[in-house]
């Protein structure tokens, strides 16, 4: 599926989700603010894991009467600006969410810079910031910093050592040899992820033949794959966002770069991703995963589909959710709009959701998927730091 066809899709979906958000505005509603990327190079990534999930938990929250606050039911009222990509237009956006519509809270933006950017805002105002779309090594840095933020997708290190690790099984099993081409996007999420990759490779007893960057938005990917084929690596990683995700692959397709592991980072884990992809994604690894086999992610996904008519991805998407029900249950068990006993709430209880329980170690969640493989259609996690239903990692087999 195209990136504009991505687009369109959420935005007719989305459409539907502010009318029904706006006939909540005439009652006695919760404010709650969204700035996220509509237009810009993330764009694509945020109408698959950011907007639906959040269109989604408003619509069950609707439907269900509302959040219980003290003795009020409380409807959803979903205030929505688009960032542009740009860490200045959500800086603004967030300033005016806080001042000028007055939203009780404020979702956290999508993207790792864009997180960080705005951090001192939700500071600054005394919003809670549950960062979903930011992985960091930074997290328990801001979570000191910021005493008011929360961050539940996981660490740059993690990430990356979990890579290694998986590409270790793989080489120990004798499916990989140990040369590595590695190149990342040239923003905080990529350079974060190879500064701690290429060392956890090469810790690991693997040769890095290529190691290159390229700038976010860049478009023609293709003397990056044919520098890293000339390489004759054994293994190709690439730490990139959704449209070079995309275009990553669509270049080693063409190329024909025959590698027995092939890792690309966000946007691996999106339907999409197959659906463009067919047969050529098996055996592809990507960031994040999810335990597909469970009942409730099950009937997750198929109300996904149906309520929001996109369907979600492998890894966020269901992150995005959870983070949700976790403000949800804080606002609830507060009994207030206060936005510090709901941080209270936040920091110290423990929280149901789609993926399991979910507590905040020194406002950091421990326990996420690292690394996922399409096996069969479908996006398994192979590597955590500490959830059930990883499957075994396998090696890839062509295009």
């Amino acid at each position: 599926m195209k990136r504009r066809d991505i687009l369109k899709i959420a935005g007719a979906a989305l459409v539907a989700g502010g009318l029904a958000a706006g006939n909540a505005a005439a009652q006695d509603a919760i404010k709650i603010g969204a700035s996220a990327p509509k237009t810009g190079p993330l764009a694509g990534g945020a109408a698959v894991t950011h907007w639906p999930a959040l269109q989604l938990w408003v619509h069950n929250v609707n439907e269900k009467g509302g959040i219980k606050v003290g003795d009020k039911q409380m409807k959803v009222e979903l205030i929505e600006y688009d960032d542009r990509t740009s860490g200045e237009e959500a800086v603004k956006n967030i300033q005016r969410l806080a001042t000028v519509d007055k939203a009780d809270f404020i979702v956290a933006p999508y993207g790792t810079g864009l997180n960080l950017a705005t951090a001192p805002l939700f500071a600054k105002y005394g919003y809670p910031q549950i960062a979903v779309t930011a992985v960091s090594d930074k997290v328990d840095e801001s979570a000191a910093r910021w005493p008011n933020s929360f961050w539940t997708l996981g660490t740059s290190t993690a990430f990356a050592e979990s890579v290694a690790d998986v590409l270790t099984t793989l080489k120990d099993a004798g499916a990989i040899g140990n040369k590595v081409a590695v190149v990342n996007v040239a923003d905080a999420f990529g350079i974060e992820l190879a500064n701690a990759g290429k060392p956890a490779l090469e810790k690991a007893g693997f040769e890095i033949v290529y190691d290159s960057s390229y700038p976010l938005g860049t478009q023609d990917l293709a003397p990056v794959i044919s520098e890293a084929k000339n390489a004759d690596p054994d293994a190709f990683i690439a730490f990139s966002y959704p449209p070079d995700t995309f275009g990553l692959t669509d270049q080693a397709k063409i190329a024909g770069l025959d590698v027995g592991a092939f890792y690309v980072g966000v946007a691996t884990a999106f339907p999409a991703y197959a659906g463009k992809f067919g047969a050529s994604a098996e055996g592809v690894l990507g960031a994040g995963g999810v335990n597909p086999d469970t009942e409730a992610m099950q009937a997750w996904y198929k109300q996904h589909q149906e309520v929001t008519g996109v369907g979600a991805d492998y890894w966020a998407s269901p992150v995005m959710y959870s983070s949700l029900q976790v403000l949800e249950q804080a606002i609830e068990r507060a009994g207030t709009l206060d936005k510090a006993k709901v941080i209270e709430q936040l920091t110290n209880g423990s929280f149901d959701t789609i993926m399991g329980g979910m507590t905040f170690d020194g406002n950091v969640n421990r326990t996420f998927w690292t690394v996922g493989q399409w096996k069969d259609g479908q996006f398994h996690g192979v590597a955590s730091t500490g959830l059930d239903g990883a499957v075994a990692p396998v090696a890839k087999t062509g295009w």
